[in-house]
């Protein structure tokens, strides 16, 4: 039986783009609102994945492949929990996204889109990360957007992570009626 917390009668969200687009703040803000747990996706890269990406060299389906079941995996305790959930993934490819709804048919998925000289400039302006920006046209390529079949929303990264925590909730509203 699902867990019906105050984030409605979905207990586990991925806030899903690419690098740059604002997976951990709006992923934190999002957790925040709903009286959930936050997991960052990228913590759980094992290291030969974080050096690749350190290193310039994009991931490929086999480098994911493993970190995407360490997700799924964290998607399958909190539903066993009956925990509320909200992970930060960049989830790029349906395939990927269908990965981690194997733990969690109802999983939904917050996709943060935007313009692709705006998350340049974004991942520019941060130098703390492993992530360099010379990566950024990898993960626009192999960038699969959600699909109007799956469970989530996709909103537009202009707008401020207020504003897209509010677009959540109202989509949430809607969707529980």
């Amino acid at each position: 039986m699902r867990n019906h917390t105050n984030s409605g009668p979905f207990t586990c969200w991925v806030v899903m783009g690419v690098s740059g687009c604002g997976k951990s703040d709006v992923g934190r803000r999002l957790a925040s609102h709903l009286g959930a747990t936050y997991v960052e996706g990228d913590d759980d890269h094992p290291a030969a994945n974080l050096a690749k990406m350190a290193a310039g060299h994009p991931l490929n389906d086999a480098d994911r492949q493993g970190w995407l079941l360490v997700l799924q995996e964290r998607i399958l305790d909190a539903q066993e929990r009956g925990e509320a959930l909200v992970l930060s993934c960049s989830a790029l490819k349906r395939r990927y996204r269908d990965l981690l709804r194997a733990a969690d048919p109802a999983l939904i998925f917050v996709h943060l889109d935007g313009d692709a000289a705006l998350i340049s400039a974004r991942l520019q302006a941060r130098g703390d990360h492993f992530m360099p920006p010379t990566l950024l046209d990898s993960q626009l390529r192999d960038l699969e957007p959600l699909a109007d079949d799956e469970n989530g929303m996709r909103l537009d990264i202009r707008r401020t992570p207020g504003q897209l925590i509010s677009d959540v909730m109202q989509w949430m509203a809607v969707k529980n009626k």
